[in-house]
């Protein structure tokens, strides 16, 4: 029985072959859409769930308030851990780690020279509570004893060897690795992290390390003392006891802080609190980021977006195969009616139906399995580092029986309950169904092309609103020059005065170089420095979580940030002048910025006092997603505030090389200076792009999403109008005869399709408006939603569909009309 139906359901697939391969290239590239985003969400959603207990495992967070203005950063102040240790109930364990900024790593080789491992990344300082918290596989050593005592580390099995190849992991025990100027012994060897993680640290020193307190610049940046200011490196996790509540240990945290740094009574307005993040919320936090801000943040809603797009192409393959079906009814009528006329029952002719359609949902599921992974080399740049197209996972084949069985359902369903229902005796009489039943079968159809255009319609709008935000956000005048400027940072470990004094001299004699500047980051960054800052008015005390930007004398003119009062900084101003944004001189109170001049500053980061000799304009200090905030520029001295070049290339003449050459002479510079580092650089605005990477994918899929859509809609409107034209052959035939034009078959046969369009515009308009005025919400500022976006869409939907039709009207339409008549 089963292969008389298969049997049967093949023959019916050579006999309609342009209707079949419409279904399946339709339901191919809805299932390939949902497998390969499938694959997206599914490796997003795993990082760091294998961790025992994972769900009472938090991290310590910062939030800052100011007049309704948020701030967000993924570090604590520098107190906090020991605090947490002896002052709160209910945390199991406290695991406090800093990520340090790329050490050079020094191995004891042959004969006394040390083997040099440049500039390694994911090394952290840590103590024994981090591996109580997160599961690690222990290759060698302890885990009761190792980072118990100053000096020691902790490597990851890759890690261990890379420095010393070869060697048994029990052998690796008690080996020496410096640090630049921190000199360790391996104390544990632990299996590198094979889940997806966000865990991927490699070396973990000791966080009691004695060579804390001889390394000032290192003990500078923990700030073991300092509650008012918080440092990104400087993280805390904790786990929870089985019974402790969340918002409780939350409470408890907020409680320190106040304690330890009470807010002033007339600081209305501006609070700094510890917030609690769940680590199943680590993956998802754009705010407040991944332990450094170059690593990558999955989006939530990005991800909920993918799923609505592959649910999109699913629907539209779908009614493409139930409107072909329903329409060709009439064709199998008479098969039914001989079939239940022999004895086959209603149900015997579901299983029939929708046989067939399994296995049309079969082929096109095969196709998708052999197209992902081209389809994933396609889209390199969007799919996330370490995604791989391994489908004989347990989960991705259930996921695909399921996907298979859900759209065979899906599509064939409803044309098996309506094939299956013709009644024999009306059927042999040419009589396939009552006039009530055509009808409810064509505004079916109707209903269905109508749901079609609204998602083709809806995909367009979306498309050009994406667009034209980011080309909004990417030509908007920032408040600052962007453009041939190029930042170089020197390397940290060999960050000296002098070594930077003399890389400035060499980059003034470049004749390509306009002007150069030091400092810390640029006037956009992903950087976030912050700090709280009192001012004094005589009555009062207004503070303020301000940003902080530093650079020298030639700061402001590489970048003409525009100066509103007071005069720049000059050589002289070190640690004694600051300038400040115009934003931060009105949250003082001051109507005019010149009433901000000659003001104090007091507790500004760790500097007693500053007087405010400058304000300049507001520019924005990140992606135009963030409001411009406070913030405060200065002259710093330390050598994490002047170890950036900012250099201001001159104009190229037309096709010319010229910065081409000034960058090789650069390196050539830098190579003399630091030696043992690569001369690496990047110009501003291309980081200032890369802050709209996001939505730069969103608008790629957007596009691809919309090109599908319009490409499965027009498949089906091609279907639907070969059966058209083929039903209404005769009527065609009989109207050219009666004199009818071309254009008036053609009109004749396109009117409906017309009207379907436009029912479709008036249908998704304002949901279209509604969802894209939601998304530009993330905007402080955005673009306005032009009524062009729609008019394009529409005209373009109608476009397509009518070019698409006429293949076949046309044809309908110019055909001789006595081939018709006599094929009757």
């Amino acid at each position: 029985m089963i292969k008389n139906y298969f049997k049967i359901a093949f023959r019916g697939f050579w006999k309609h072959k342009l209707f079949t391969l419409i279904n399946i290239v339709g339901l191919s590239i809805g299932i390939s859409a949902a497998l390969v985003i499938y694959l997206i969400v599914n490796f997003d959603f795993t990082f760091d769930k294998f961790h025992k207990d994972s769900d009472r495992i938090y991290r310590v967070s910062s939030t800052f308030s100011f007049q309704g203005e948020k701030g967000f950063n993924g570090g604590v102040c520098g107190p906090l851990a020991g605090a947490v240790k002896s002052q709160v109930a209910g945390v199991e364990f406290t695991a406090p780690f800093f990520c340090m900024s790329s050490p050079n790593v020094f191995i004891p080789g042959k004969k006394g020279v040390p083997v040099r491992f440049k500039d390694q990344d994911n090394v952290v300082l840590a103590d024994g509570a981090y591996f109580k918290i997160f599961n690690y596989k222990w290759l060698a050593g302890n885990p009761a004893t190792a980072l118990i005592a100053p000096n020691q580390c902790v490597l990851t099995s890759e890690q261990a060897q890379k420095y010393f190849a070869g060697l048994p992991y029990s052998q690796v025990i008690g080996k020496v690795v410096n640090y630049d100027t921190i000199k360790t012994t391996v104390t544990g060897v632990v299996q590198t992290l094979s889940a997806n993680s966000d865990l991927t640290f490699h070396d973990f020193i000791s966080y009691s390390t004695g060579t804390l307190t001889a390394n000032k610049s290192l003990s500078d940046q923990l700030q073991l003392n300092e509650w008012e200011s918080t440092n990104s490196a400087s993280q805390l996790f904790i786990k929870l006891s089985a019974t402790a509540s969340p918002a409780r240990i939350g409470k408890q945290l907020n409680d320190i802080l106040k304690k330890a740094s009470p807010p002033r009574p007339d600081s209305k307005g501006t609070t700094h609190n510890f917030v609690l993040q769940p680590l199943s919320e680590l993956h998802f936090n754009e705010q407040l980021g991944i332990f450094d801000f170059t690593a990558r943040v999955a989006n939530k809603k990005t991800l909920y977006f993918l799923l609505g797009i592959a649910a999109f192409l699913l629907i539209l393959g779908c009614i493409n195969f139930i409107n072909l079906t329903t329409a060709q009814a009439t064709q199998r009528a008479k098969e039914i009616g001989i079939r239940k006329t022999m004895g086959s029952n209603r149900r015997q002719l579901i299983f029939q139906f929708l046989s067939e359609t399994f296995l049309i949902t079969l082929f096109a599921v095969i196709i998708s399995i052999v197209a992902t992974p081209l389809i994933l080399k396609l889209f390199t740049g969007f799919i996330p580092k370490g995604l791989k197209a391994d489908l004989l996972q347990t989960n991705i084949l259930l996921f695909l029986i399921l996907l298979t069985a859900v759209v065979s359902l899906a599509s064939g369903f409803y044309p098996a309950i309506m094939l299956s229902g013709y009644k024999p005796a009306l059927v042999l009489k040419n009589q396939t169904s009552t006039n009530s039943s055509k009808t409810r079968n064509a505004w079916l159809r109707k209903s269905l092309t109508v749901t079609q255009f609204i998602i083709a319609q809806f995909f367009i709008m979306a498309t050009i609103l994406v667009s034209k935000q980011i080309y909004f956000a990417l030509h908007k005048d920032l408040g600052f020059k962007k453009e041939a400027i190029i930042v170089v940072n020197s390397p940290w470990k060999n960050r000296t005065a002098g070594k930077n004094q003399v890389f400035l001299n060499a980059l003034r004699s470049i004749p390509q170089v306009e002007m150069v500047s030091t400092g810390g980051a640029p006037p956009s960054s992903g950087n976030t420095n912050s700090t709280l800052v009192t001012y004094k008015d005589g009555k009062k005390e207004i503070k303020t979580e301000v940003q902080l930007k530093f650079g020298d004398p030639d700061y402001l003119k590489i970048y003409k940030l525009k100066l509103l009062a007071g005069r720049g900084l000059q050589a002289g101003d070190s640690s004694k002048s600051v300038i400040i944004n115009a934003n931060y001189a009105k949250v003082l109170g001051f109507r005019n910025p010149g009433q901000a001049i000659g003001k104090t500053l007091d507790h500004f980061n760790g500097v007693k006092s500053l007087q405010i000799v400058g304000v300049v304009a507001d520019f924005h200090q990140k992606s135009l997603h963030e409001p411009i905030k406070p913030l405060a520029y200065y002259y710093g001295t330390n050598r994490w505030q002047t170890g950036t070049f900012h250099i201001a290339l001159k104009p190229e003449s037309p096709g010319g090389n010229e910065w081409k050459a000034a960058i090789a002479t650069m390196g050539k510079s830098w190579k003399q200076i630091y030696p043992d580092d690569d001369f690496e650089y990047n110009f501003f605005d291309e980081s200032i792009a890369k802050f709209y990477e996001e939505e730069q994918h969103t608008s790629k899929l957007l596009t691809w999403a919309t090109g599908l859509s319009i490409f499965i809609s027009c498949l089906g409107l091609l279907g639907l109008a070969i059966y058209t034209t083929n039903q209404r052959t005769k009527e065609i035939g009989v109207r050219k005869v009666l004199g009818a034009s071309v254009f008036q078959i053609v009109r004749l046969l396109s009117t409906e399709l017309v009207l379907l369009i436009l029912l479709a515009f008036v249908i998704v308009t304002p949901v279209a408006w509604l969802a894209m005025n939601k998304w530009m919400e993330s905007f402080a500022e955005r673009t306005s939603i032009s009524w062009w976006i729609f008019a394009a869409s529409g005209i373009g939907m109608l476009m397509a569909a009518v070019i698409t039709s006429s293949f076949q009207t046309v044809k309908a339409g110019i055909a001789n009309p006595v081939k018709s008549l006599r094929s009757e």
